[in-house]
């Protein structure tokens, strides 16, 4: 009978086996072995498929060959927890097989027999990795819109995930960092401390801020560090916890916090040192709280003030100042309006000091007044500053009222804020008629360019001239001139200060002596010129008749005639030297020859007579006045006399150019030089003459000389001269 009943055992399981072979879903039956083990006995086609395993591979093999670690110890518990309860126990879990990893829901209910024994393991198997790979991506997704860097680690401390945040704050691309210990982030001396809180924290993991006594910084990947603030939260997961940290920058938080602390340190140091006292005054007891500087402001010793009442500080006021500040405050104890006032304390030494006291009053709800806030400040220095001051002032006033030369003084609105005597003479005007009102509004002609300079001294600029040209009242008018700004004590310009003097007297005589010297020119001019042509004309025939008649001493006895060869040789020199003066005196050949050509051609005469080599060059096309012609050629021969006497060479260079509409006249020279300054002090007329006859052309001379560095005379004038113009017409 038992045989029988064997035999129908083993049918029924094999019944069992093929129902749930071909079930639909994910089922398993288990054998529970006498020595614990557990061994499949039948499972589902959908189980074969969702694992990747044919049935040869499963049935009759042991639980522990077939689920694949991590998640084998983890399932063989649960299956015992099932025995010993005798409930259906449920668990999620993450498993790879050949078919790839997969998540499930499993259940398992236990089976006994009649004596109680459990016997075999029924499992259901809910597939839910669709479902967890569409949270995974959900999380992710979260994740990647956070605002902090979002690192995700294992309980190996290997990074798992991050967000793009993250890869701003390190700078490292997230295939870079995955997998990688979390110790990358961290700066190194801090290293080894993370180890042993992390190893703390996950034998008690909640959330809870990281090292909140602490300073954190982050490393980058280009190794700089910077302060952040952590937030840790475990998550439990199939693989096991894993930890979220969330990494805020507070780079920027740290920089305002230590301003703050730099800016509360200066605040409490600059109270300090401007000597600052604060209070608290009981209104209804009289009864006043204090800060230890307020007692030294008073000349008193620390302590003074205690149990003292409002009445104490009558004999700390200066008699005149104490009734005054009493209204003041009753005032402000109606009104609770903010109040300011300033008093005389007398110290016990008998010295006088400022106060100013600042404060407001609080009242309750029907506007009875409780208690006054308050701080007195010594302000000692600053009265004394502003009594100076506005001594200054006045002195300042009185000097620009008085000073010989013509000032006015204005604010930055342009207003006169005093002028001296002679600027009210200057101008035919009276201090009553411009004081307090603008400049523009007091009937003087400001031209548009003075405006102009009066705007940029307001901005702060000092500017100045030593001849300024106008038109006044169909005259014209020259000044000497300074524009420059005044300041107030923070710095900042408060107005200007003109200073003028009216040289049109001066520039009169100026003209007058310009016109002068072009006339003793033209009549040295008219002289010279009468010199060379009685020279020529005189002189020289004269000598050439000499020289015919010491030719007829040829007929003469023939111990006679060496002498008479040298007589006529010199008077043949004579004859060519008085000429060559002539043309020194009165060059005909600029006007026969043209300005270029005659000057060459002197320059070549003067260089055979000193023995001298003149390199002469020229590009001028243009025609050239001979009253520009004239005046260039004396300065060429006073340069080349110059040379030729003092220099110490045989080589000079003489340049013609015509630039822009001018005539550059270059004289060099490698010579021994001067001193330009002694030069000009000396007696001598040479320098001063050429610069005359350059500046009656409206030219410029430049002189570039020093001893044993050569000389250069650089010498520019208008090809057609304004002033000769305007002399002409």
């Amino acid at each position: 009978m038992i045989d029988n009943l064997a035999v129908l055992v083993g049918a029924r399981e094999k019944e069992l086996s093929a129902i749930y072979e071909n079930i639909p879903g994910i089922l398993f039956y288990i054998a529970v072995e006498p020595d614990g083990e557990f061994r499949f006995l039948s499972v589902s086609r959908d189980f074969l498929t969702a694992t990747g395993l044919n049935r040869g591979q499963v049935v009759g093999s042991f639980v522990r060959d077939i689920i694949p670690p991590p998640s084998r110890e983890m399932v063989l518990n649960h299956y015992r927890e099932a025995i010993r309860t005798g409930h259906t126990v449920r668990w999620e879990e993450k498993s790879v097989y050949p078919a790839g990893q997969r998540y499930a829901e499993v259940a398992v209910t236990p089976l006994y027999d009649a004596n109680g024994l459990a016997t075999h393991l029924i499992g259901i198997v809910h597939d839910i990795t669709e479902r967890k790979r569409l949270e995974q991506r959900r999380a992710e997704d979260l994740l990647e819109a956070a605002p902090d860097g979002m690192v995700v680690v294992d309980q190996a401390s290997r990074i798992v995930l991050i967000n793009a945040q993250t890869e701003k704050l390190f700078g490292y691309q997230r295939q870079e960092i995955l997998g990688q210990p979390l110790e990358v982030l961290i700066p190194h001396r801090f290293r080894e401390r993370h180890q042993a809180h992390r190893t703390t924290f996950f034998s008690e993991p909640r959330v809870r801020p990281m090292g909140a006594s602490l300073q954190l910084f982050g490393l980058r990947k280009d190794g700089t560090e910077f302060p952040v603030e952590i937030m840790l939260s475990p998550i439990e997961t199939p693989d096991g916890v894993l930890v979220i940290s969330a990494i805020r920058d507070i780079t920027s938080r740290k920089r305002t916090e230590d301003a703050l602390r730099v800016s509360e340190e200066r605040l409490r140091l600059a109270q300090q040192a401007a000597r600052i006292g604060t209070f608290e005054r009981d209104v209804r007891t009289g009864h006043i709280t204090w800060t230890e500087g307020l007692e030294l402001l008073y000349g008193l010793a620390p302590g003074s003030f205690e149990g003292k009442t409002i009445a104490f500080f009558k004999n700390l006021i200066h008699p005149d100042d104490f009734e005054r500040a009493v209204h003041v405050i009753e005032e402000a104890l109606e009104t609770g309006e903010p109040t300011a006032c300033e008093w005389r304390a007398i110290w016990p030494d008998g010295s006088v000091h400022w106060i100013e006291s600042r404060w407001r009053v609080s009242k309750d709800e029907s506007g009875e007044s409780l208690r006054v806030f308050g701080v007195n400040m010594d302000v000692t220095e600053r009265k004394q500053a502003e009594q100076a001051l506005d001594a200054h002032q006045e002195l300042l006033r009185i000097f620009v009222k008085n000073v010989p030369a013509a000032v006015a003084m204005l604010d930055h609105d342009m207003r006169y804020l005093q002028v001296s005597d002679r600027w009210c003479s200057d101008n035919s005007l009276e201090a009553s008629e411009v004081l307090g009102r603008s400049r523009y509004e007091s009937g003087l002609e400001i031209p548009e360019r003075w405006k102009e300079v009066n705007r940029r001294a307001l901005e702060g600029e000092t500017l100045r001239a030593d001849e300024d040209r106008w038109e006044s009242g169909g005259s014209t008018r020259w000044a000497r001139w300074e524009v420059r700004p005044w300041r107030k004590p923070d710095g900042t310009v408060g107005g200007i200060l003109v200073f003028a003097e009216d040289i049109s007297q001066r520039k009169q005589m100026e003209e007058a002596l310009s016109g002068m010297s072009r006339k003793l020119i033209e009549s040295q001019e008219q002289e010279r010129s009468r010199i060379g042509r009685e020279l020529h004309d005189d002189v020289n025939q004269r000598l050439a008749l000499l020289a015919i008649e010491l030719e007829q001493l040829k007929e003469n006895p023939s111990h006679i005639k060496v002498r008479v060869e040298k007589l006529q040789k010199r008077v043949d020199d004579i004859s060519k030297d008085v000429q060559a003066l002539a043309h020194d005196l009165h060059s005909s050949k600029l006007e026969y020859l043209g300005f270029i050509r005659g000057m060459k051609s002197w320059c070549k005469e003067f260089s055979a007579r000193q023995g001298l080599q003149i390199d002469f060059k020229s590009n001028v096309r243009s025609v050239v006045p001979l009253n520009l012609g004239l005046p260039l050629f004396r300065v060429l021969q006073e340069a080349l006399y110059n040379a030729c006497k003092y220099s110490g060479v045989k080589r000079i260079e003489v340049q013609l150019r015509e630039e822009s509409g001018e005539i550059h006249l270059i004289v060099a020279d490698n010579g021994k030089g001067f001193d330009l300054e002694t030069a000009l002090q000396e007696k001598g007329l040479g320098l001063t003459s050429m610069r005359e006859r350059v500046r009656l052309v409206d030219g410029t001379i430049t002189i570039d000389s020093k001893p044993m560095g050569g000389t250069t005379v650089h010498v520019r004038v208008p090809i057609e001269s304004e002033r000769e113009s305007e002399l002409a017409g």
